[in-house]
Formats: C-alpha cells, structure tokens, sequence
C-alpha cells in the first residue's frame, strides 16, 4: 500500500513534469490513497458519522425503504449503498427491514480494500462493487448515499483580475499550494458570477453529478430511488468550502495528501438538476432534523430510553446531535430522487 509520502512524492514528480494539476485531480489521488489506507469512522477515527452515533440513524433509513417498497408493488428491489462506511448504516437499515419482512439482496459500491473488510463483518452476504456500472440490472435500485457526494473530486474556479481561471495545485519550497491557472474558465463559471469580486470561488462537482445522474437514470429505467444525505446547500453562488478532517479537527487541505479526509460542501440544488436530467422525480431537499422527525425518531429516541434506562442520557445525546440545528439538524440536508412510477417517500412532505 502506497503511503502518504510516497503520494506527495508522486504528486510533486506529476507537477514538475506537466505543471500544476487541478484542485480535482489532488484531491481525488488524496482521498483514493486516504479511503484506501484507513478506517476514518468513529471516536478513534478523524470523523463521525451519522449511523456511528446512534443505531437510530439507520434503523430509520431502513423502515423509510421498507415503506416506499410496499407502496410501491414492486415484487423485488435490491439495496445499494454507495461508500457503506463500516456497514454500520447498512446494518441497522436491514435489522429493521427484516422486521418488516423485507429481506433484500445487498450490493455496496466501495473500492477500499480496509472498508471492505469491516463491512463484510457487519453485512457477510453483501455483493461489492468498485463502481456503479455493475450494478444489477434487473430489479429496482433502492439506493442509499450518506456522506457519499461531498467526498467526490470537487473542481474550483477562482475570479482573478484577469478574469476567471481553475484553481491549480503546485508544489514548491513552501510545499503544495492552490494558485489560479492560465486559462480563461469563463465558459465553465455560470454567467452570473462573471462579475464577481477577485478572489471569488466557485466550486462544482462534475464527477458527483455524474454519478447522480446516471443513477437517476437507472432508477427510471428500473424502478426505486435513490436517498442522499450529506452536508451542503441550496441555491450555491459561490465560497470555498473546501476543508480536510484529522483526528476530528481540521487540517490544511493542501498538507500531507492521503493522511486527511478531504470534503467539500454538497451543492443541493445541482444535484437534484442532475437528478432531473437523468429523467428522475426530485423530493426535497429538507434537512435532516425534519427528514428524521417525519420519519418518528422522537418515538424511537423515547422507545430505546424505556428499553435501555441506563442508556437514557446517551440516547439523548444522540437524539440531539443529530437533529438541533447546532449540531447535524439543519447543516445536513436530505434529498432523493425516485422512479416516476414509484410512490412519493416519506420524509419529504414539504420537500
């Protein structure tokens, strides 16, 4: 396995013999080298994710498929997860699926050989994939992304006196740093932002609108849906949000390439035009505090503390994390993209 060294050092040669590279390709060789070498989940990790906080978390997401399969009449359907973390999520969807006589097959997109193995832990029977493309054909996709887009390869634009110009990286006695490229990027940069201030940014995310739209795609084509949640927002103008995790702080994203887990804020609104595009009915965005109480994690919170007594003040802990809007609630958004012949899912009503 390549190390975080080794990876600098391959960058720094790329960059001496064909110049700066785009902020896209360092953080995708970053993240490859990063997802590939370690477990980031968890208290010993660099972050937390929803499903590692609370049981509660999954166990929703499992009954909310549950119920738009039975509404919808589909015979069958299969569960995908894209980037399926440990398995936790996964898990806890399937212990309350089965609780409700749903019993699908599983087929986890991941190319990290250390995730792999804990999620076979977690879900032994999954089928894995390195990418979408080999996912089943014949059946409904019901496919679920958490924390999935923002880890995607995320272009900026930067608004320079010159105009606007990609955001490179390059490497010198200082060590990797963005600086603006050489070619005018007006054509990328949506017409309203011409104008912009200098040192504006503009961030998009062709490779995750890619994948949201041909899976949206496959979902009318096939049937199901698709849910994601992550962190991000609506109607994006433009601003750097571009931030690298270690050991649950923050880190500078241009320093060590593969020790830190690089993210970006997840553009809503794009996706769901992707979604569109792909031919898929779009449902929401609405955050996550209203996606989880919609779908009664109140009534699971208060159930789990009558079980668990000892475990009360944990349970509301987690209850609170995930949902107040000072902690998940309102940063984290929920948005899905559905068959046009599928029911509407729970959780978006006012979506």
């Amino acid at each position: 396995m390549e190390t975080a060294a080794e990876l600098a050092d391959a960058l720094v040669r790329v960059i001496q013999a064909n110049g700066p590279i785009p902020v896209a390709d360092y953080m995708e060789a970053a993240n490859g080298l990063y997802y590939a070498a370690h477990d980031p989940f968890g208290v010993k990790g660099d972050f937390i994710t929803s499903p590692e906080i609370s049981q509660m978390f999954g166990e929703l997401i499992g009954i909310w498929i549950a119920d738009l399969w039975t509404r919808s009449r589909a015979l069958g359907a299969y569960y995908v997860e894209l980037g399926p973390g440990r398995g936790t999520l996964a898990a806890d969807a399937l212990r309350a699926m089965g609780a409700l006589r749903r019993h699908p097959e599983v087929h986890f997109v991941e190319t990290s050989p250390v995730l792999r193995r804990l999620q076979k832990e977690r879900v032994p029977d999954a089928v894995w994939h390195e990418g979408i493309e080999t996912l089943p054909t014949d059946a409904p996709l019901i496919i679920v992304a958490n924390e999935f887009f923002d880890a995607l390869p995320y272009r900026q634009y930067i608004k320079t006196y010159s105009g606007w110009r990609e955001r490179v990286v390059t490497h010198d006695a200082d060590g990797f740093r963005p600086v603006p490229g050489d070619a005018p990027a007006e054509d990328v940069v949506p017409e309203h932002l011409h104008d912009a201030v200098a040192g504006s940014i503009y961030e998009t995310s062709p490779a995750g609108l890619a994948v949201a739209r041909a899976l949206a795609a496959r979902i009318v084509k096939q049937g199901g849906a698709l849910l994601a949640i992550d962190y991000g927002h609506e109607n994006y103008a433009a601003g750097d949000t571009l931030q690298a995790l270690n050991a649950h702080a923050y880190a500078d994203v241009f320093s060590n390439p593969g020790a830190n887990d690089i993210t970006a804020h997840v553009d809503f609104t794009a996706l769901g035009e992707a979604g569109r595009l792909g031919g898929a009915r779009i449902e929401g965005p609405v955050s996550q505090s209203y996606f989880l109480a919609t779908l009664g994690i109140a009534a699971r919170a208060a159930a789990l503390s009558r079980h668990h007594p000892d475990r009360t003040e944990e349970i509301g802990a987690a209850y609170h994390r995930l949902t107040s809007e000072e902690e998940m609630g309102t940063l984290f958004r929920a948005i899905a993209m559905v068959s046009p012949k599928w029911p509407k899912p729970a959780g978006f009503e006012v979506g």
